[in-house]
């Protein structure tokens, strides 16, 4: 395929528009590599073992949820000068689809939906709500590594807000809460959101809550799907 009808059928299935301002320049195509494309390979991050395990299959493409050049460079030292000698001497390209990809139908949110199995979905600005029957034990088990952390008194859960990444805002809690939810899961919780929140507060790992989006993209576009979970371990 070439490139340019290949970022025409990303922004098909994730759509710029969709991604928050805060992502301008750090989506789409961010290192150019080779402009016909035969192997794609698929990860959450683009992480050295990531990128050089590509490299070993011959990947034309890497496709990725977050970017690894966050902040402007002005130097190029260390280990982005590691990881971008790995991608350029490939030829390998990586595209990187973040908030839009959060946001996009059948996207990040949604595909951390379907595998709880919610129904009677209702979207948020961000995240979604929907119908749970899961207790948080079963949560976690469904949850790839790393169980997840429960702060407040969780009884029977029959409404669950759920945001990928780093969703713990006390606006959006607030706006699951008067949607019905019982309880909100997302990642990266602050200790004083944790003590204000309305409703309890499920923590599990940023890479649990969307690596399965990544993983089902893969599957459903025929790409390979590079696993590259966090060591985690839970000490009682």
């Amino acid at each position: 395929m070439d490139i340019r009808k290949f970022i025409v059928a990303m922004e098909e299935v994730a759509p710029p528009d969709l991604a928050e301002e805060y992502d301008a320049g750090r989506i789409g195509l961010i290192v150019e590599g080779r402009g016909e494309l035969e192997t794609i390979c698929c990860a959450l991050d683009a992480t050295q073992r990531v990128v050089e395990a590509a490299a070993a299959v011959g990947a034309d493409m890497l496709v990725v949820h977050h970017t690894p050049l966050w902040n402007p460079i002005t130097a190029v030292r260390g280990a982005t000068s590691h990881l971008l000698r790995s991608l350029l001497s490939s030829g390998m390209n990586l595209y990187v689809m973040h908030t839009n990809f959060d946001h996009a139908e059948g996207g990040v949110n949604d595909t951390l939906a379907s595998r709880l199995g919610l129904q009677r979905i209702e979207r948020m600005t961000a995240g979604l709500v929907g119908d749970c029957t899961l207790d948080a034990e079963e949560i976690a088990r469904r949850l790839p590594g790393g169980g997840i952390r429960v702060y407040g008194r969780v009884g029977t859960i029959r409404r669950l807000a759920v945001m990928g990444g780093s969703g713990f805002d006390p606006n959006l809690i607030q706006e699951a809460a008067d949607l019905g939810a019982d309880a909100f899961l997302s990642a990266e919780l602050k200790h004083s959101v944790a003590r204000a929140s309305p409703i309890p507060c499920l923590e599990a790992i940023h890479y649990a809550l969307e690596a399965p989006a990544m993983e089902a993209l893969a599957s459903r576009m025929g790409w390979h799907y590079i696993p590259d979970p966090p060591h985690v371990v839970v000490v009682p």
